[in-house]
């Protein structure tokens, strides 16, 4: 059994979790960078300013404030009045001949400025808050049920019989660290703690004490370790049996809030923690990559794990891999130039123009395209099995992208815009609980036991407004090339859809009429 034995200074308190978790940030004064103050000398028993020279640890300014105190208490008013111009001159010169000095007011910019670069520079890594301009869609979207992990919503007081919980955990990771000391794994965590608290909104951790912030990153690490260990077979076989039953009773709600938004750990942390208790992450990763499906393909192959990916936190290694890294999209020809897009196009559109809905052949969101068959056209899309739950984590996905990459347009990589375009697209074709209807006959929406079509529909209109991903901008363009293609087509097909009544019964009377034609040949034989 692992050594338990420490400093009680060292190691993390029992009762951490009843700490004061207040997110109000001490209150800041600016400091105007002005080169002196004014300061009463009331004290000394004048009526009059003395003015102090704001030389931080230099001793002639020291000096010269000393000076001018004792000369205040007996100088006349005309004597004060030249003293305080004399020091002014004497302020002024310190200036001009310090041109270097740390408290010049442009050195406060500068440093503003540096800290603002070093921020947007850890844009895909950081722990993002959920943003507001991102719809409401309520808090099941952005606040934890059942557990919190990290800072954002530790002070929540309906989480904290989840901290219990994470002590247990805490406690099998030690155990089957291989003999591995409480002190080893916790000095791990700590060594990456000032980066991790680096990477949370600054507001919300400047009122968190290390004695806090340092026992929360270590407890929700081991409580994750134990959480993606029991999505694995051999894990599960050697988990504690109350704390498998603690996760299987809760399993969705988990799930649910360790892919939020606003809930995640620094993966660093995580890794410092997986060279103790490691987990298998390609099974992690291959039980989890189909959580959009309702139906499971037993033979799926174990995931191989890209060796140049560098997850930002568990949200974002399981949105790597359900996105995917599609082949076709580099395979495909340049589209020709074009002077008009729609940027949406309904199911009614679609089917107007001969597109119709297929389901893709793999789950992976980047698997979205038109393919152009020898009379109709089809938009493959990957299926969905749209719960709770997996609407949730799906904008939550979105939430991340939006804020790990500022401009997709001009990023143009497909897999960094992957979710919002997905979305998108579901929202382009859905109008109407009819289009839901569809998707739901052409088993690109799965199962019965989700949503609603009209909680589906209000699912998706109310994420019309996401900014454009470039994969979906690029079928917005091949929806456009396919219009100039066969635009002949098209018409035929308008002309027939307009008229398929008349159509029908004009085929219809000529069927009679061969009918009645070959039945009066047959009489006259």
């Amino acid at each position: 059994m692992a050594d338990w034995s420490m400093e009680p200074a060292v190691w993390v308190p029992s009762d951490y979790q009843l700490s004061d978790w207040s997110m109000e940030p001490a209150p800041a004064a600016w400091v105007s960078g002005l080169p002196i103050e004014y300061l009463s000398t009331e004290m000394l028993g004048s009526s009059c300013y003395q003015y102090q020279v704001s030389v931080p640890g230099s001793s002639e300014g020291q000096q010269k404030l000393v000076e001018y105190a004792a000369a205040a208490a007996t100088a006349t008013p005309a004597e004060q009045r030249r003293a305080g111009q004399q020091q002014r001159r004497e302020v002024a010169d310190f200036h001009a001949t310090e041109p270097k000095m740390n408290h010049s007011p442009i050195r406060v910019f500068e440093k503003s400025a540096h800290e603002f670069k070093v921020d947007i520079d850890k844009t895909r890594t950081k722990m993002h808050r959920y943003p507001t301009y991102f719809p409401d869609l309520g808090p099941r979207y952005n606040v934890p049920s059942t557990v919190a992990i990290g800072p954002y919503h530790h002070h929540r007081r309906h989480l904290h019989p989840a901290e219990d919980v994470k002590h247990v955990a805490a406690y099998h990771c030690i155990k089957q660290s291989g003999g591995h000391t409480v002190q080893e794994m916790y000095d791990a965590v700590v060594s990456v703690a000032d980066v991790a608290r680096s990477l949370y909104d600054k507001d919300v951790v400047s009122g968190i004490s290390n004695d806090d912030f340092l026992p929360m990153m270590f407890y929700d690490a081991c409580f994750l370790v134990q959480y993606m260990l029991t999505c694995t077979s051999d894990g599960l076989d050697e988990m504690d049996d109350s704390l498998r039953s603690f996760f299987d009773s809760n399993d969705e709600a988990i799930f649910n809030d360790i892919m939020l938004l606003e809930n995640q750990l620094p993966w660093l942390v995580m890794e410092a923690l997986l060279r103790f208790r490691p987990v298998p992450l390609e099974d992690f990763v291959t039980a989890l990559k189909g959580f959009l499906q309702d139906r499971k393909d037993l033979s799926i192959h174990t995931v191989v794990l890209d060796d140049s990916f560098q997850p930002p936190h568990l949200l974002g290694l399981l949105r790597f891999y359900v996105v995917g890294r599609s082949n076709a999209i580099a395979k495909r020809k340049p589209l020709p130039p074009t002077e008009f897009i729609s940027f949406s196009v309904s199911a009614v559109e679609l089917a107007q123009i001969g597109i119709t809905l297929a389901v893709s052949k793999t789950t992976e969101l980047m698997e979205i395209g038109i393919h152009k068959g020898n009379f109709f056209g089809e938009l493959s899309l990957p299926q969905l099995s749209l719960d709770a739950t997996n609407a949730s984590i799906l904008v939550n996905m979105a939430a991340f992208e939006l804020c790990a990459t500022p401009n997709f347009q001009a990023d143009l990589v497909d897999e960094n815009s992957a979710v919002c375009s997905y979305l998108q697209h579901m929202a382009m074709i859905v109008d109407r609980e009819e289009d839901v209807h569809e998707l739901r006959s052409k088993r690109v929406l799965q199962g019965g036991g989700g949503l609603t079509n009209k909680d589906v529909l209000e699912f998706f209109t109310s994420l019309q407004d996401l900014r454009l991903g470039s994969c979906y901008v690029r079928t917005m363009e091949e929806i456009e090339s396919y219009r100039k293609r066969r635009w002949i087509w098209i018409v035929i097909l308008k002309f027939y859809n307009e008229n398929k009544r008349t159509i029908a019964t004009v085929f219809s009377a000529v069927a009679a009429l061969a009918g009645i034609l070959g039945t009066l040949m047959s009489l006259k034989k």
